[in-house]
């Protein structure tokens, strides 16, 4: 395939902050935010050839993999098949590689989802994800957030917010990939919200006794005992209705509920972290009392709560839980996702699982990550437009991948072109995107049998 000639991307050194970011460069693309979705979205465009600048919150990439601790990313494989590739796929794969680690046995699926995830090393994988950014000729700032955008004359003007204060950058094209449509909802365009939101995670790691050693009905009842006297909330050690059983087997990995936040602002995801270190506390002061417990530690925590749901785009398509369920092939189809329906309940008391049918493959339409009413801007990763049960299960990071590697695609096509995302043909951008090693719905059969 003939690639666009964009904006020359060049590996950036050190040093290049003291003069690049400036506000004098006028980029193709520029992507918001640097998990799963973003940082796939930017390596793409700028493979393409777009000048692509990246902006992300934090101090590393890969948010909901190194941020948030939840260093399993996944699911790659359906029914003992591939179902997405790419970028993602590639570092994923690296990682693991570069850790002398194994993959799982995709062939054996029907093993739980988790048996099936891909667990990397967080801090290798964000080191790797640095790497491939800035060998991919995208430009990247960390500790930055977007302000305001406004498009003018043909291009997005977008006010960042850094440690020395706000300046300008200017694109053709927006990639919103922050989770939480912060782009769109800066644009003014319409986003959707649940009534009643899933629980936060807040990932931690602990050690210092023998899982097989606790007396898991005695703890059961101290369980009971402590949410009745305050000590702890009923939802704390409710993510698996066990009474703690599955969070000490799991030692504490994405075993924990954090309900009533709402993270979709500042504000918010401040309560949601004194939330979820209060709920730990709680937890850690319960269990050191127990008998077996005694000398419990908390080895390891993410730096923050790992969020499920804020909001989602009033997409010009909608997702809903009868289009996933049944692997509705979608006309404008980008990608393929792969999970169960994942709801964790609003109210901390255990997670909603239903497993897909043996053979069906959901896919992600363009339309649903093209905000209502909006020209020359994409969302991908958990903010695409869909119903909360959808949502919970083309959240999870492998869909993220897939879905940002289409966007920056996307992207990089349409500032090439001149052509408004929405217009571009299908055709260039599974063409693009097959180029890049990602796996195009249709190209594997609706069902597999």
């Amino acid at each position: 395939m003939h690639r666009p000639v964009l904006g020359q991307g060049r590996r950036q050194d050190p040093i290049y902050y003291d003069h690049f970011v400036t506000g004098s460069v006028d980029y193709d693309v520029i992507v918001a935010g640097g998990g799963p979705a973003g940082s796939v979205a930017a390596i793409q465009a700028a493979r393409l050839g777009a000048r692509c600048l990246l902006v992300e919150k934090n101090a590393m990439l890969g948010g909901t993999t190194t941020s948030a601790g939840i260093s399993v990313p996944g699911l790659f494989h359906a029914w003992g098949r591939q179902v997405i590739a790419g970028i993602g796929w590639e570092l994923v794969r690296r990682a693991v590689e570069m850790a002398g680690d194994e993959m799982p046995d995709f062939a054996d699926y029907h093993r739980a989802p988790s048996k099936l995830q891909v667990r990397v090393n967080g801090p290798l994988y964000a080191a790797l994800l640095d790497e491939a950014v800035l060998d991919s000729g995208a430009t990247l700032l960390l500790h930055t957030m977007p302000a305001a955008v406004r498009r003018r004359g043909g291009r997005w003007r977008v006010t960042l917010c850094g440690k020395e204060g706000l300046h300008d950058e200017f694109a053709r094209v927006l990639v919103d990939c922050t989770g939480d449509a912060n782009l769109v909802a800066l644009g003014g365009y319409g986003l959707d919200c649940n009534a009643d939101l899933q629980p936060g995670t807040l990932n931690v790691r602990l050690s210092g006794y023998d899982p097989a050693a606790v007396d898991y009905a005695r703890l059961g009842d101290a369980y009971r005992q402590a949410v009745a006297s305050g000590a702890l909330a009923a939802s704390d050690l409710a993510a698996h209705q066990d009474g703690g059983r599955t969070f000490l087997r799991q030692r504490g990995e994405n075993a924990m509920h954090v309900t009533g936040i709402d993270a979709s602002t500042s504000a918010g995801r401040t309560a949601a972290e004194i939330s979820a270190r209060k709920t730990l506390m709680r937890i850690y002061s319960f269990l050191r009392a127990q008998p077996g417990l005694e000398r419990l530690t908390i080895e390891s925590a993410a730096s923050e709560c790992g969020i499920r749901e804020t909001r989602t785009i009033r997409g010009e398509k909608r997702i809903t839980a009868a289009d996933y369920v049944s692997g509705k092939l979608w006309e404008d189809a980008v990608c393929y996702s792969f999970y169960p329906i994942d709801v964790h309940r609003p109210s901390g008391a255990g997670i909603d699982l239903r497993p897909l049918a043996e053979g069906t493959l959901p896919t992600i339409p363009r339309g649903a990550m093209l905000p209502a009413g909006s020209a020359w801007l994409l969302a991908a990763g958990r903010c695409v437009a869909g119903d909360q049960e959808a949502n919970s299960a083309y959240r999870v990071q492998a869909s993220c991948m897939a879905m940002g590697q289409s966007a920056g695609a996307m992207a990089a096509l349409a500032a090439a072109s001149g052509t408004e995302p929405r217009q571009l043909p299908m055709a260039a951008i599974h063409a693009a995107l097959r180029e890049h090693g990602a796996i195009i719905p249709g190209d594997l059969a609706r069902r597999l049998n």
